[in-house]
C-alpha cells in the first residue's frame, strides 16, 4: 500500500512525554497548499468546489458576500486523524492541540524519492538522520522531505497518474513510509496511546 507523498507523523500525538511550545532557536515554516480548483485529491475522492451564494447589495440596500465550499477531508494539506486508520481511535478533533507542537526532525530523502517514485522511507534512513544530527527527542515530530513539494499541483508528476476513479488507485506511485519505520519511530519516540 502507497503511502502520503509529503508524510508528516504526528509522533508528539503518539508520546506520553510533555511536549514545549517554546521554540528559543526554533521558526515557524509553512507546509501548506491552498484549497481550490488545483488541490490533489485521493483518486476516489470528489474534488474541492467553491460557490458563491451571495455577492452584491441586498434588497434592503446592504452588501452581502457569502460562500460555500466542499471538499474531501483527504486532499491538499492535511492530517490523517489516527482513525483514519485504526477503528476507535482519535479523530483530528479529539487530538490535543498540545501534541501537535513539538521538536522537529526533517528526514530528507529527496535524492532517493527522486530516483523511485515508490521509495519507502526506511529505518536507515532514520539511523542515518539520527547520525548526523544526534538522537530523535522524546515526543518529537518526524517531517519527511520527499521533494514532492516540487511537483504541486501537477497531479500526474505527484501522484504518478492523472487519472480519477477505482482504477486509479493501482496506478498510484509516490513515496511514502516503510511500516517497519513507521514502527521504530514509534518505539524510539514514544509509546502509541491515541
Amino acid at each position: 500500500m502507497r503511502h502520503a507523498a509529503c508524510l508528516l507523523l504526528v509522533a508528539a500525538a503518539c508520546s506520553d512525554g510533555a511536549v514545549t511550545t517554546s521554540f528559543p532557536e526554533g521558526r515557524w515554516i509553512d507546509l501548506t497548499h491552498a484549497f481550490d480548483a488545483d488541490t490533489i485529491y485521493w483518486p476516489t475522492a470528489g474534488g474541492f468546489k467553491h460557490t458563491v451564494d451571495s455577492f452584491g447589495f441586498t434588497e434592503k440596500g446592504y452588501f452581502y458576500a457569502s460562500y460555500s465550499y466542499q471538499a474531501s477531508e483527504h486532499g491538499g494539506t492535511h492530517l490523517d486523524a489516527p482513525i483514519h486508520f485504526a477503528k476507535d481511535r482519535l479523530t483530528a478533533a479529539d487530538i490535543p492541540v498540545e501534541k501537535l507542537v513539538g521538536p522537529a526532525a526533517v528526514v530528507d530523502v529527496k535524492a532517493a524519492c527522486a530516483a523511485n517514485a515508490d521509495y519507502e522511507v526506511s529505518v536507515a534512513d532514520l539511523r542515518a538522520w539520527e547520525e548526523a544530527h544526534g538522537r530523535l527527542p522524546k515526543g518529537a515530530i518526524v517531517l519527511l522531505n520527499t521533494g514532492y513539494h516540487r511537483r504541486w499541483p501537477d497531479r500526474a508528476a505527484y501522484m504518478g497518474t492523472d487519472e480519477r476513479g477505482p482504477d486509479a488507485v493501482a496506478k498510484l506511485h509516490f513515496p511514502g513510509l516503510h511500516p517497519d519505520a513507521a514502527r521504530w519511530i514509534v518505539a524510539e519516540i514514544g509509546r502509541a496511546h491515541v
